[in-house]
C-alpha cells in the first residue's frame, strides 16, 4: 500500500467552532502502510466564520494537503460530497462530518480489512463494538436501527448502521454508481447502489461515537429520516 492515498471529504456548513479542531486530528492521524492524506472540504455556503477558520487553518498548515472549494449556494451534504467526489484522486475515499462526533484516530479500523486484502467497502458501526458511544436520544437511536433495517430488507446486506457518516469505499468503487441526493439522502441512496454492484466486498467494524445534542448543534432532524425512507424504497425499488 505504499504510495497509496485516502481522500477524507468534509462537508462543512456553519462549523466554525470545530473545524480546526477536526483537521488537528485528521493531521495527528498516523495511517497504516504509509498510506498518505488528501482533505478535501467542500464549503456549503456557510453564514459563520467557517470559511476563514479553513483558510487561517491552511495557511498555517503547509504540511496537511487540503483542497477546499466553496459552494455558490447551501446545497446539502450530498451535494457536497458529489462535488469532493469530482475533485478526489486518492485511492481510498472516506466521509467525515466536520462536528466531531467521528474519530480520525480510527481511520486505521476501517483501512484495515481494505489493506488485508479483504474488503471493497468499509462501514463504522456505531452500535457494534466495545468503543465509547455517548448516549444521547432513544428516538433518535431506535430511528436509525428501523432505517437500517428497512434498508437490509431491500439491499440483502446485514448492516448494524446504514446511516453512519463513516464509510470508507475503494475510489474505483465509486466511480461504478451516480449519485443524486443533494441532502442526507446520501447514506441509503450510495448503500442501496453499492449492493448491486456483483461480487463487491463490504465489512462493518465498531467505531466510537461523541455525538452532540440539537442545542450543540446537531441538524439532522425528523423531516430527514422520511426523506431516507423514500430514497430506501427509490433507490432500491425504482432509480439506479
Amino acid at each position: 500500500m505504499q504510495g497509496k492515498n485516502l481522500t477524507i471529504i468534509i462537508p462543512v456548513f456553519n462549523e466554525s467552532k470545530t473545524i480546526q479542531n477536526l483537521l488537528n486530528n485528521i493531521k495527528a492521524a498516523e495511517l497504516i502502510n504509509g498510506i498518505g492524506k488528501e482533505v478535501i472540504i467542500v464549503n456549503d455556503h456557510s453564514t459563520d466564520d467557517t470559511n476563514k477558520a479553513i483558510q487561517d487553518y491552511i495557511s498555517g498548515n503547509n504540511d496537511l494537503k487540503i483542497i477546499c472549494y466553496d459552494q455558490v449556494k447551501n446545497l446539502g451534504k450530498g451535494a457536497a460530497i458529489r462535488k469532493g467526489l469530482e475533485l478526489a484522486s486518492g485511492d481510498f475515499i472516506l466521509v467525515q462530518d466536520a462536528d466531531l462526533e467521528y474519530d480520525p484516530a480510527e481511520y486505521n479500523l476501517l483501512l484495515q480489512p481494505v489493506v488485508n486484502g479483504f474488503a471493497d467497502v468499509v462501514y463504522g458501526s456505531r452500535f457494534i463494538g466495545g468503543y465509547p458511544h455517548r448516549i444521547l436520544f432513544f428516538w433518535h437511536s431506535l430511528g436509525n436501527k428501523i432505517l437500517t433495517l428497512l434498508s437490509n430488507i431491500f439491499t440483502g446486506l446485514s448492516l448494524t448502521d446504514m446511516e453512519t457518516c463513516y464509510k470508507l469505499f475503494k475510489a474505483e468503487v465509486l466511480r461504478q454508481i451516480t449519485l443524486r441526493e443533494d441532502r442526507f439522502g446520501f447514506e441509503p441512496e450510495v448503500t442501496a447502489k453499492i449492493s448491486k454492484i456483483p461480487g463487491l466486498r463490504i465489512y462493518e467494524v465498531g467505531i466510537s461515537y461523541y455525538g452532540r445534542s440539537y442545542y450543540e448543534g446537531k441538524k439532522i432532524g425528523w423531516k430527514d429520516g422520511f426523506r431516507t425512507i423514500w430514497c430506501i424504497l427509490k433507490y432500491n425499488l425504482w432509480s439506479g
